[in-house]
């Protein structure tokens, strides 16, 4: 159905792929997996048309096609969610899925028909979007189901996803699998790339495995397993599960009372919310996005408006709930953003500036009033090495990076703070398995360094292997704390989607 032979793609000095031949069979799902830089989501966008190969060809349908553009992709069916979001945000959600497929004519536009046919579709798909929602006032996780959208409007035969259950419950995880595995018994061929060997092993027919530019496994899911998919990945035996001593908790860090945000439209994003985080210990936040951790988070890092707050917030004995976010940093508060694009880092600038971003205006990045540029080069080649940043330039953009490699880039500038309180969201968004074992080893050691950590994430998986206790957040409110080495994944996820309150109220 779709082939790619001996592609090769060149960015720079970076070889991105290095002859890189996939072939995926009609009517079946196939996964690519492979290290943030191996090259997947490069040879997966040329197939889509969004980056041409220097060398190579595309093959659809058994014939060799020119795909110089998303637009020809799309006249033959071959659909692509991206890892990153390509979405107008000022725009509808209706106006971005229908962009560059308007229904009607030119000089009238019938957007009534295409809110209602993104209805139906939403719904089928249990996605909860509103067509008529401004997509910059979405969350992250609601973006990404716009994306799914785009795909799925314009009918497409061949459907490439980038990470498509970052943002989804278990039950969901299911639902959405079950949909994947109906559109391969149509007839209908899914390439699916994930960082996640348990999806792998659970949906997919065929997996190609990637490292370093080069295709280095294709494999029979039913032949392999996740040790085997970790090793060629990586290139060496995987730590496939967290590894961590008791939690020796200490005085109270954080102290969360009543606290209270609102929207930008006055609504209700976190409802009274009180907990503690005290050193030496991970919280975890777990729920479906969109539900107010976001928010919750943003304002804790002194990110939104005062206006929009009420309650209070401690920080080791100090009120700094209307305290600017620099002033918090100062204090020892640092923050892994879930979207590290918008909050995290500026992708023109290289990675020195990148380096020293918040902490450009002291010691050591600067000497009195000017830069000091040796210091901070000095500091950015350290990150590199510490955090295993690749390319190891410290010269290059920050969005010359893969994904995942700009997730290292900001966690090592937060760690390298020594921060007393850790506020990291969504931490392995599209990281690989070798970078997820080492950004979990790095928790885990700087809360055994008596850190106090509050972590939100997607992954349920991650966030129940990671935390020492465990929050629910639900519509903006904490549904429940639980232990998450006793407590079940059904369980959490009841409480994630508000099944169990709906359970009591029936009862």
């Amino acid at each position: 159905m779709l082939e790619l032979r001996d592609i090769t793609k060149r960015f720079g000095d970076v070889l991105a792929n290095d002859r890189v031949s996939i072939k995926v069979a009609p009517g079946t799902i196939h996964a690519i997996v492979g290290e943030n830089g191996a090259g997947k989501s490069t040879a997966l966008r040329i197939a889509y048309g969004f980056y041409a190969a220097d060398s190579g060809e595309i093959v659809v349908d058994g014939e060799p096609r020119a795909i110089n553009s998303p637009h020809a992709a799309i006249a033959l069916g071959i659909g692509m969610v991206h890892q990153h979001f390509m979405l107008v945000e000022p725009m509808t959600v209706a106006e971005n899925i229908v962009l560059g497929a308007e229904p009607g004519s030119a000089a009238s536009l019938d957007m009534r028909e295409a809110a209602e046919k993104i209805r139906r579709l939403s719904d089928e798909f249990k996605l909860s979007v509103n067509p008529n929602a401004i997509v910059g006032n979405l969350s992250v996780g609601q973006q990404q189901r716009v994306e799914l959208l785009k795909a799925l409007y314009r009918e497409a035969r061949i459907l490439i996803l980038d990470e498509p259950t970052a943002v989804l419950t278990p039950q969901e995880v299911e639902e959405f699998f079950a949909i994947l595995r109906g559109m391969r018994e149509q007839g209908k061929t899914v390439v699916i790339i994930t960082h996640k060997l348990s999806e792998v092993l659970a949906i997919s027919d065929e997996v190609t495995v990637m490292r370093d530019g080069r295709v280095v496994g294709r494999l029979k899911t039913s032949e392999t397993d996740a040790a085997e998919l970790a090793r060629l990945m990586v290139g060496r035996e995987v730590l496939l599960r967290v590894e961590k001593p008791p939690a020796r908790a200490g005085e109270v860090v954080l102290s969360v009372r009543d606290l209270g945000v609102k929207a930008a439209d006055g609504s209700a994003r976190v409802r009274s919310v009180s907990f503690d985080v005290r050193a030496g210990e991970i919280v975890g936040v777990a729920g479906v996005e969109g539900n107010g951790q976001t928010e919750l988070i943003e304002a804790l890092a002194g990110l939104t408006p005062h206006d929009a707050l009420s309650g209070a917030v401690g920080f080791r004995g100090r009120d700094i709930l209307r305290l600017p976010a620099r002033a918090r940093r100062e204090l020892g508060i640092a923050h892994v953003p879930e979207d590290r694009h918008r909050r995290g880092l500026l992708l023109d600038f290289d990675l020195e500036e990148n380096a020293i971003l918040g902490t450009h205006y002291r010691k050591p990045a600067a000497s009195g009033v000017l830069l000091n540029e040796s210091a901070i080069h000095n500091l950015t080649v350290k990150l590199i090495k510490d955090f295993d940043v690749r390319p190891p330039n410290p010269e290059l953009p920050a969005r010359a990076l893969s994904g995942g490699n700009q997730q290292k880039l900001v966690i090592g500038r937060e760690f390298e703070l020594h921060p007393k309180l850790l506020l990291v969201s969504q931490p392995t968004r599209g990281v690989d398995i070798g970078a997820i074992e080492f950004i979990h080893r790095q928790l885990v050691a700087l809360r055994d360094a008596g850190c106090a950590v509050l972590l939100v994430s997607a992954e349920l998986e991650e966030v129940t292997a990671l935390a020492d206790r465990l929050l629910i957040i639900h519509e903006g409110e904490i549904a429940g704390e639980v232990d998450p080495a006793t407590t079940g994944v059904e369980e959490i996820g009841l409480l994630m989607t508000g099944g169990r309150q709906k359970m009591k109220s029936e009862g």
